[in-house]
């Protein structure tokens, strides 16, 4: 049975993973993000105050943490209101300490043997990381194996490739700064940075 935030997640599609240099230019790509139409967001915890983030943002939309990589920082995410927790790896519990808190999983794997450990462990969705090391060709190999197994390839997902990895088999994306024109976002241009974004919901 499909965890009801993985099927929300499933149903977006296209998950945002935001990695910016600070808490305010993060919220102002949330901002537009969501006037965009986007349902989801992932704050990776390498953004300055990401805990406060994922706190502001928990009301707003589907919010998860990112680069998850230990089970105080799970904690501390899940307390702060993270609906998701990704890892870029194993990381021992963090499926467990995610259903406490009726919260999905994202375990990260890239091998067949990381893949079935993240399957055993408990993960939701098997986050396929970095995805540009094997492209699609690697994720349709690697859901051949696992033909059940929800895949979410992260890592070098573009605009030009996304429609590879649907077809290759995956049932969402994750989609990291590529998907906000950094020098717009940077200079409040609204229209700009929404224009690029919805190129990913087309």
């Amino acid at each position: 049975m499909t965890h009801p935030i993985a099927e929300r997640l499933i149903k977006a599609r296209v998950i945002p993973v935001l990695r910016l240099p600070s808490a305010k230019l993060t919220e102002r790509a949330v901002d537009y993000l969501l006037e965009a139409g986007f349902k989801a967001i992932e704050i990776t915890l390498t953004t300055p105050g990401a805990v406060d983030v994922i706190a502001r943002l928990r009301e707003r939309c589907l919010v998860g943490a990112g680069t998850v990589l230990d089970l105080k920082a799970a904690r501390r995410c899940l307390d702060a209101g993270a609906q998701f927790l990704v890892s870029p790896c194993m990381v021992g519990g963090l499926a467990e300490a995610a259903h406490a808190a009726e919260a999905a999983a994202l375990i990260g794997g890239f091998t067949p043997g990381e893949v079935l450990e993240a399957r055993r462990a408990g993960a939701d969705i098997i986050k396929i990381f970095p995805a540009s090391s094997g492209g699609p060709a690697h994720l349709a190999a690697i859901q051949a194996v696992f033909p059940d197994a929800l895949l979410c390839p992260t890592g070098g997902v573009t605009a030009e490739n996304m429609a590879d990895y649907f077809k290759a088999g995956a049932r969402l994306v994750g989609v990291g700064n590529a998907i906000v024109p950094v020098p717009a976002l940077q200079g409040g241009d609204r229209e700009a940075v929404i224009a690029h974004a919805k190129k990913y919901l087309q």
